[in-house]
């Protein structure tokens, strides 16, 4: 194990260069803990969309929600004990991290310019709004108070500090069943530059802004609320002044406030209204956390911490509406008790326990979906394209878990694979097969860095390897996708004259991503006989969306299982797979491939990252700043993206940002949606917005939505960093992060290193207690309920 590259700086009293390794980090690193808000284990920052953006809901509220089901998200990458990402989990109170909130009611200040703010300046707007939120609010007046921690609850789940999730983004879909009509595109497609969607009418929006006006809210939220509640949202606004919290980021107490104001003597805790807005807020919070429903137990009891008199009836009147469904799962049989007989089923149908659960319709409806078509690719017979001795003479011409891989393919619709990175080349070796034997194979990554990434494997391993690569050649060229691109028809093989994915094999990447939504399209977008592989790492972050399919897979065991038996070579293979399992292990490093630098407290935190990107990675270890990734727990504090991505921007591309905060060159990630993190760089910015390039992808954001979904790059949080890997990463553990880690979180951030890991490291025995006991927390989902009965011999 390494110290720190040697540095050109001389090393300060008590800088520390002339420390040894704390004890508590087993010889692999100490460190310093981070941001208050912790990119939390299982949920990406709003601006992810995610990781952002996925993208969730704050482990309070998860623990809220779930009673005992707390989320894994990490924010969230909004995004989760972990604390979230989210500092604004308390905005109702007031205590709205990063002071954001009063900044942007007046709509001039952006994210970027708020990560350019000095944090003691922050903590005094914070003591200030905190001191104003004691008076009242009236329509047309300066932002204070109330209102101040209404915007700023919203903007921070909009900027990521808080996580969102996709409910947030898009109104409650129809139920899938089919796959979506498709635009038939029957040869990859070229990068297109992307913009939003079309704002509501000026007209709506401004009657939106009237209501909020008169019932005390920030008016500037009206963009939203409208596009949120669609046609005659300023009606519906005021027959239910609780719609509000359907706009992310706004809280219970808050809409009350807003409901008093336009109501008067009508508003009270029993009202109707208030106790569906908050039964529907309460199941959307769980999703934010990883659940696809929450147990009624858990629901009812939520619901009384939150004053609703009476939950139950809460609960049954959303289900009444429309607004929530209701389930009852039998629950499986103890271990070692005796078989029931066919007579004992019958008379005890009515005895044997079940779990009553509630849920939301979309996600209700994607995971029936996606049990669905689960249960068609196991049940049904792959397309037999190829014999089985040619078949077999693919596996016989590779070794080991490839050789498994390749045969469980060849015989079976659905095949789950399991490992680390070195363990891409047996779906490379498969996809080479499986395109030799005549079959349409496709594969689809997390994001596009992991697409180009393993576009390149395939071809070093492939027919074409020692053909001498053209210099236009881009990943387009290669069967390799996104997933999001394969969905949208932006890449990949189109669609046939069905909707189904023209295709006769799909290998899909980083699984373990797959929220059921997503898998749900994906399954429904295949065609019958085809095949589909499933591979990833099962010890990385879960999802940002809600579910957790691979792992929910894997436990189910209705279908053949590949692990792979690659290890990841080297120190950092060896450190990571430690972790793994639970170890962190002191591990030999003599090319500095695993750096531990101490430090005491936030100040030297950003110093010494700052410093070990700028200048002791490039120098000692070969790796250039642009090739460095900086990873920490969360987006605010002292030592989260934003004070860190300031830092970072004043040495490598200092600028007047008067581009919304931005300027050209500026390192970024896009979050297009929650849950999504794409990394690029800033091109220019003009009328239609500022313009990007993605890995090879144009884009353009526009302005109204530059501070929602793009941000500075060169710091990330875990989750918006899971699916790429970079040559060298250095991740900061400032000492307030202690409660954000976890064994995955941890897996997760040093596992995105290829050459060069430092650990900037202040958590001292948190990390390796982290490592050791804090493995992923559950989520509660049906999917295994769901298959059972679909599945033959289950």
């Amino acid at each position: 194990m390494s110290t720190e590259p040697e540095t050109t700086e001389d090393t300060e009293p008590g800088t520390p260069g002339a420390e040894s390794t704390p004890a508590g980090v087993a010889g692999t690193g100490s460190g310093e803990a981070g941001p208050g808000e912790a990119d939390t284990e299982q949920v990406p920052d709003g601006a992810e969309g995610g990781d952002a953006g996925a993208g969730q809901a704050s482990e309070a509220e998860a623990a809220e929600a779930g009673n005992g089901q707390a989320s894994e998200a990490e924010s969230t990458e909004a995004g989760a004990g972990q604390a979230p990402e989210a500092e604004s989990a308390e905005a109702g109170a007031g205590q709205v991290s990063e002071a954001e909130g009063a900044e942007a009611a007046a709509g001039q200040v952006s994210e970027a310019e708020a990560e350019l703010r000095a944090q003691q300046a922050e903590r005094e707007r914070i003591e200030q709004r905190k001191a104003e939120k004691k008076t009242p609010v009236e329509a047309g007046t300066k932002l204070s108070g109330k209102a101040a921690d209404l915007l700023a609850a919203v903007r921070a789940v909009e900027s990521g500090e808080k996580p969102v999730a996709t409910v947030f983004e898009e109104p409650r879909p129809a139920p899938r069943r089919s796959a979506p009509e498709p635009e038939r595109r029957p040869q990859p497609v070229a990068p297109t530059p992307l913009a939003a969607s079309a704002a509501p009418a000026p007209e709506a929006v401004q009657a939106v802004r009237q209501v909020l006006g008169e019932g005390g809210a920030p008016e500037v939220l009206a963009p939203q609320v409208a596009a949120t509640l669609g046609e005659g949202a300023q009606e519906q606004l005021r027959a239910d002044p609780w719609q509000l919290l359907r706009i992310p980021g706004v809280r219970p107490e808050q809409a009350d406030g807003f409901a008093r104001a336009l109501l008067g003597a009508e508003c009270g805790p029993d009202d109707e209204r208030r106790g569906r807005a908050v039964t529907g807020w309460l199941l959307e919070q769980a999703a934010l956390a990883g659940h696809t429903a929450l147990e009624m137990p858990a629901l009812l009891a939520a619901l009384a911490q939150r004053g609703v008199p009476e939950p139950d009836s809460a609960v049954q009147d959303a289900i009444a509406e429309g607004e929530a469904l209701v389930f009852q799962d039998a629950l499986e049989e103890e271990a070692g008790a005796p078989a029931r007989t066919d007579e004992e089923d019958t008379e005890g149908d009515e005895e044997r326990p079940v779990r009553v659960l509630v849920g939301l319709e979309r996600y209700a409806l994607a995971e029936e979906s996606l049990a669905d078509g689960l249960a068609r690719l196991v049940n049904s017979v792959p397309k037999q394209d190829g014999s089985a001795e040619d078949w077999e003479r693919a596996a016989a011409a590779v070794q080991g878990s490839t050789a498994e891989l390749i045969r469980a393919v060849a015989g079976q619709g659905l095949v789950l694979h399991t490992g680390g990175e070195a363990s891409l080349a047996e779906p490379a070796a498969l996809l080479n097969a499986a395109g030799s034997l005549g079959l349409r194979a496709w594969a689809a990554a997390h994001g596009p860095i992991g697409r180009n990434r393993f576009a390149a494997l395939l071809r070093r391993s492939g027919p074409a390897a020692d053909v001498p690569e053209r210099a236009d050649e881009t990943p387009a060229d290669s069967p390799v996708a996104t997933v999001a691109g394969l969905l949208a028809g932006l890449e990949g093989p189109g669609r046939d004259a069905d909707g189904a994915l023209a295709l006769d094999l799909l290998v899909v990447l980083d699984a373990p991503q797959l929220d059921v939504e997503t898998a749900a399209l994906l399954t429904e977008s295949l065609p019958d006989g085809a095949r589909l592989v499933l591979a990833g790492d099962p010890a990385v972050l879960w999802s940002v969306g809600p579910g957790r399919v691979f792992a929910d897979l894997l436990a189910a065991r209705i279908c053949p299982q590949v692990a792979s038996r690659r290890p990841d070579p080297g120190p950092l293979g060896e450190l990571v797979s430690g972790i793994g399992i639970g170890e962190l292990n002191q591990v030999e490093a003599p090319g500095k491939e695993v750096v531990i630098v101490p430090v005491r407290d936030a100040g030297e935190a950003v110093h010494r990252t700052v410093q070990l990107v700028v200048d002791s990675v490039p120098r000692a270890i070969g790796v250039p700043a642009e090739e460095t990734q900086v990873i920490t727990p969360g987006h605010g504090g002292a030592v989260g993206t934003r004070a860190l991505n300031a830092a970072l921007k004043d040495r490598l591309n200092p600028g007047p940002g008067r581009f919304g905060g931005f300027d050209p060159g500026d390192r970024i990630v896009y979050s297009p949606v929650p849950g999504r993190a794409l990394p690029g760089r800033v091109v220019t910015a003009d009328a239609e917005g500022l313009h990007l390039s993605c890995e090879g992808q144009a884009v353009v954001v526009p302005k109204e939505r530059v501070e929602q979904s793009v941000r500075h790059g060169w710091a990330l949080t875990a989750h918006q960093a899971v699916g790429s890997r970079w040559p060298a990463v250095v991740v900061v553990l400032p000492g307030d992060a202690a409660q954000a880690l976890s064994r995955p979180w941890v897996y997760t951030a040093f596992g995105r290193a290829d050459r060069h890991l430092s650990v900037v490291h202040g958590v001292e025995q948190a990390l390796p207690r982290a490592v050791a006991e804090v493995p992923a927390k559950p989520r509660t989902t049906r999917l295994p309920v769901l298959l059972a009965p679909q599945i033959s011999g289950t």
